[in-house]
């Protein structure tokens, strides 16, 4: 059986394990086309030799810009390995000034482009970068497609020199570049070997209940980003057959046709899925209406482990057999298992997922960390809500004096790329300081209290932990986003972007007249009062000097296009701020 010591080591694992007939499966056209495990390394093995006869070096930088997650991804991904070069992926979100900086600063020399939307972007700076050609996945009239790779590679009489490349790679060898979005500055390089990423794959599935070579995977998180792509390794590893979603609008269709045991998502998206789930059963009357709520209530209130007692699991029996049984057929009927990372996921959508039988996994970790530090795991009792889950073997953690979490392990990163004063500054002998602050309790848990950078203090020397408050605010259906603002200041405020759907859901309920543009619906003063009931209500569960004196509406959608909100949908504080700067000012009084 083959060692798995180098990333491409995995698909040559899985033949001789699982042999799937179906490894990928991408849509084309409006039709699934699979991909077996023998088709995958036959042409990953093709886009090696190809890339030799282009004069690929070993760790020559091939960049890999895709927006959405696809069989060839992947196909690339391995071939691109196997001859000691690395893989660059890129956010396809960022703008094209981002790319010109990644691909310069990363000295690329080809790129991979998926559609005609990136290639423009690209197309835009590729004067100022140092690529010798761009290939595409979609076939694009007029431009290089990246099946002439594989045409260039079918030749097999190179093949023992793809053997001898392979052979030269080592673990500790540089396998790819992720760039951190970053909430400020230029993006960072993280360097991750072969072993950091492999190591992390392995450590990970002892936490993973799958029945290998039986269970299928839906994806669609970026597979730049590196919670997902080593989520696919890892899938490979177990022989997970790969689904591949079109678009985040098309999940739900995709989600009935796959019926997937396995997912993973970011709690945005789960919070997304609740609401509409809600918004649904509110839709309701008379009986049926009752009992939905009587199931969510419950939900609410769930615990794991039935240490609720037999009264309650006897009910829950109940609502998951009439209520929550059709949640699991809208999300495909097979679903046993979700997973979450890359910000913090509320108690309830855990407590209430894990009632109707579709539990959450909540993880943490970072892009440096390879990236999983702890997960949870519903067996042997190591799922707890409110908690990332126990941390995963041969990776440390030790809680600095600040309440820091400091991490050390062989996933850890080799380093920012050539930036080794950056480095210096995140790691104290072997161990990297994450910049989240934490608690481990007495059963061995890890528990995320706040971003190390985010706690700010008012002007009367009270700490506020933002991403608590904003956690809390975010159940209510009337806020869609929130940024908890104010420090150096009196007291902590508000930036809040309403939901605008659900608003006008309830204005029509309530027979209230809203106009149809934001400007005029942020304005409107009935709307005001009834947020103001929702930040009331919250600001009963936190002490005096947190509560939120005062908020603002914003008119825009918080998006990644319009720079609120990174990739991984985390806030952008300092540009939010920068963008409301006359809401701010309100707010404080402050006048020039």
């Amino acid at each position: 059986m083959t060692e798995i010591k180098r990333l491409f080591d995995i698909p040559n694992y899985q033949l001789e394990k699982y042999n799937l007939k179906k490894a990928f499966t991408s849509k084309y056209n409006g039709k699934w086309v699979s991909t077996s495990t023998e088709e995958y390394i036959s042409q990953a093995n093709a886009i090696s030799r190809g890339l030799l006869r282009l004069g690929v070096k070993p760790n020559d930088k091939i960049a890999v810009i895709s927006s959405s997650n696809r069989t060839e991804w992947n196909i690339l991904d391995i071939g691109i390995l196997q001859i000691g070069a690395q893989n660059v992926p890129i956010y396809p979100t960022i703008s094209k000034e981002e790319y010109e900086y990644i691909l310069n600063h990363s000295e690329s020399t080809y790129c991979f482009v998926s559609d005609s939307e990136i290639l423009e972007k690209l197309n835009a700076i590729k004067v100022n970068t140092h690529l010798k050609a761009v290939y595409t996945f979609n076939d694009i009239p007029g431009e290089q497609s990246w099946k002439e790779i594989l045409t260039l590679g079918a030749d097999a009489s190179n093949q023992e020199e793809v053997e001898a490349r392979k052979n030269n790679v080592s673990p500790e060898d540089l396998a790819t570049l992720i760039y951190t979005s970053g909430t400020t500055g230029t993006p960072k390089g993280v360097m991750l070997s072969h072993k950091n990423i492999v190591s992390n794959v392995l450590d990970s599935e002892k936490r993973v209940p799958f029945e290998n070579g039986k269970s299928k995977g839906l994806s669609f998180l970026p597979v730049c980003h590196v919670f997902e792509r080593m989520i696919l390794y890892l899938y490979q590893y177990c022989g997970v057959e790969i689904y591949f979603a079109e678009s985040i609008e098309t999940m739900s269709d995709n989600l009935k046709e796959i019926k997937p045991h396995v997912m993973t998502a970011v709690p945005r998206l789960y919070e997304k899925v609740y609401d509409k789930i809600v918004a649904k059963g509110s839709e309701l009357g008379g009986i049926k209406k009752a009992l939905f709520f009587w199931a969510i209530n419950l939900g609410l209130r769930y615990e794991p482990y039935g240490a609720n007692g037999w009264w309650y699991e006897w009910q829950l029996k109940i609502a998951r057999k009439l209520i929550f049984s059709k949640w699991q057929e809208g999300l495909g009927g097979n679903l046993e298992l979700m997973v979450s990372g890359s910000a913090a996921l509320q108690p309830r959508l855990t407590r209430m997922f894990a009632a109707a039988g579709m539990p959450i996994m909540e993880g943490y970790g970072l892009t440096e960390t390879s990236p999983v530090i702890a997960v949870n795991d519903q067996r042997n009792h190591g799922f707890k809500i409110g908690t990332v889950g126990k941390i995963i073997d041969n990776v440390e953690v030790k809680i600095a004096e600040d309440g820091e979490i400091l991490v050390k392990g062989p996933n850890i990163m080799m380093g920012y790329y050539k930036d080794p004063q950056k480095t210096a500054e995140v790691m104290t002998g072997d161990y990297f300081h994450t910049g989240d602050i934490g608690e481990i309790d007495s059963e061995g848990f890890l528990k995320i209290t706040d971003r190390k950078k985010e706690i700010f203090k008012t002007s009367g020397g009270k700490y506020i932990v933002p991403q608590y408050i904003e956690n809390e605010m975010k159940q209510s259906r009337f806020i869609e986003q929130i940024m908890v603002v104010g420090e150096g200041e009196k007291m902590p405020a508000a930036l809040i972007q309403p939901n605008f759907e659900f608003l006008k859901e309830w204005a029509k309920r309530h027979n209230i007249q809203l106009e149809n543009n934001h400007e005029a619906i942020v304005q409107n003063q009935q709307v005001i009062d009834r947020i103001q009931m929702e930040v009331d209500t919250c600001n009963e569960r936190f002490g005096n000097w947190e509560k939120i004196k005062t908020f603002r509406l914003t008119p825009d959608v918080w998006s990644i296009d319009e720079g609120h909100l990174t990739p991984t949908l985390k806030l952008k504080r300092k540009i939010i701020k920068e963008k409301y700067k006359t809401l701010y000012d309100q707010m404080y009084n402050h006048t020039d």
